[in-house]
C-alpha cells in the first residue's frame, strides 16, 4: 500500500507518498480500505519529532479515518467486511489502509458521506470525553472554548448548544468569531484585542466549563474566569507548558484543572469512550444537530499541503486528506 511517510523531523515537505508494507489485523482488530484521514495538530508536532506514537501504535501519522472495513481480525464480532465505518487511531491514518481495534470504530452516522466522516471520531472523543463525560457539563451552565474557529471548537459549540449550555468562544478574526456564531456560539471574543476574563464577568459571571487548547499561557486567566465549582480542562499546549497557578483563588472557587490527551489512553478507556459517544452524541449527529465542519479535503499524496493549511491558521473546520482523488 501507499501512505505518507516522514523522511527525517521537519517542516512539511519532509512528508513523503511512498510505498510501505501492508498492516495486517489482530485478534480484536479490524483491517479497514481508508477513504480519508484528517489532519490533528498532534500530527503537526509528531512530523517535527515532538510527539512520538505510543508504544506499538504505528509509526504513520494519522488519529483518525473513515473507510470500509476490508478484514476482521480473530474474535471481532458486530462488525461485518463492508461495513462502512469511522475510526479513532493511536496512529495510521495517513494510509490507504490502516488497522483499527475494534472498540475503536464507529458506524457513519445519519446521511454524512464517508469522506466528510474522517472529520469526526478524533473531535468528538475528546470533545465528549472532557467537557461532558469528565466536566459534566450540564443545561443551562456555561461553556466556554478557546479556539472556537478549529477542528475541536467547532465541533464543541455544537455539542455545547445542543445539550442547551450558553457557549463562549475565542477566535482571532471577526470573520472567524462570524462563522461561530453561524454554528450557534452566543458570546465570540476576539482574543486579539478583548479580555475573555472581564468579557465573560460581564456577560456571565464567567464560565462553569471552559475547554483550554492553549495551556500554560491561559492558566491563570482560565482560572480567574471560572464561576464558582467551574472546571477547567486542559486539552493542548500551543500556549506553552509551564505557568503559575493561584492554589489560593482555586480554592476560593472549589474550583478543579483537568488535563487528558486521548492518545494515550489505554485501550479499555478508548473503548469506553466510544461506546458512550456511540451512544449519546451520534443521536445528535444522525439528526443534524452536531455537524462534522470540514474547511478543506486535499488529497492525502499532498499531505505536505494540508499541513501549510492547517499551520497557518486560517481555516475554518477540520483538514481532510482522501485517500483516494
Amino acid at each position: 500500500m501507499y501512505a505518507i511517510t516522514i523522511r527525517e523531523p521537519g517542516d512539511p515537505d519532509v512528508l513523503e507518498w511512498a510505498e510501505v508494507p501492508d498492516p495486517r489485523p489482530g485478534p480484536g482488530e479490524v483491517l479497514l480500505e481508508v477513504a480519508a484521514s484528517a489532519v490533528n495538530r498532534a500530527d503537526l508536532l509528531q512530523r517535527q519529532g515532538q510527539y512520538p506514537p505510543p508504544p506499538g501504535a504505528s509509526e504513520i501519522l494519522g488519529l483518525e479515518c473513515s473507510g470500509t472495513i476490508a478484514e476482521l481480525g480473530e474474535g471481532v464480532t458486530g462488525w461485518n467486511v463492508g461495513d462502512e465505518v469511522c475510526a479513532l487511531l493511536s496512529g495510521g491514518g495517513y494510509a490507504e489502509k490502516a488497522v483499527v481495534p475494534a472498540g475503536q470504530l464507529l458506524p457513519v452516522p445519519g446521511e454524512i458521506d464517508l469522506i466528510t466522516a474522517a472529520a469526526l471520531p478524533e473531535v468528538a472523543c475528546t470533545v465528549w470525553a472532557n467537557v461532558l463525560m469528565h466536566a459534566k457539563l450540564t443545561e443551562g451552565e456555561v461553556l466556554l472554548v478557546h479556539g472556537g474557529a478549529g477542528g475541536i471548537g467547532t465541533h464543541a459549540i455544537q455539542v455545547g448548544k445542543a445539550l442547551g449550555a450558553t457557549v463562549a468562544v475565542t477566535a482571532g478574526s471577526p470573520d472567524r468569531l462570524e462563522s461561530c456564531r453561524q454554528l450557534g456560539a452566543d458570546i465570540t471574543i476576539n482574543y486579539k484585542d478583548q479580555d475573555f476574563v472581564e468579557v465573560l464577568k460581564k456577560e456571565t459571571g464567567g464560565a462553569n466549563v471552559i475547554l483550554d487548547n492553549m495551556g500554560a499561557s491561559y492558566l491563570g486567566r482560565n482560572v480567574d474566569a471560572l464561576q464558582q465549582d467551574g472546571r477547567l480542562v486542559i486539552i493542548g499546549m500551543q500556549g506553552g507548558v509551564k505557568g503559575e497557578l493561584n492554589v489560593g483563588t482555586l480554592l476560593g472557587k472549589r474550583a478543579s484543572v483537568f488535563a487528558a490527551g486521548l492518545r494515550f489512553r489505554p485501550l479499555d478507556q478508548k473503548a469506553a469512550i466510544v461506546a458512550d459517544v456511540r451512544e449519546r452524541l451520534w443521536p445528535l449527529v444522525a439528526e443534524g444537530l452536531v455537524k462534522p465542519i470540514v474547511g478543506q479535503v486535499v488529497p492525502m499524496a499532498e499531505a505536505a499541503t494540508a499541513h501549510r493549511i492547517l499551520e497557518e491558521g486560517s481555516v475554518f473546520g477540520k483538514v481532510l486528506l482522501a485517500a483516494k482523488s
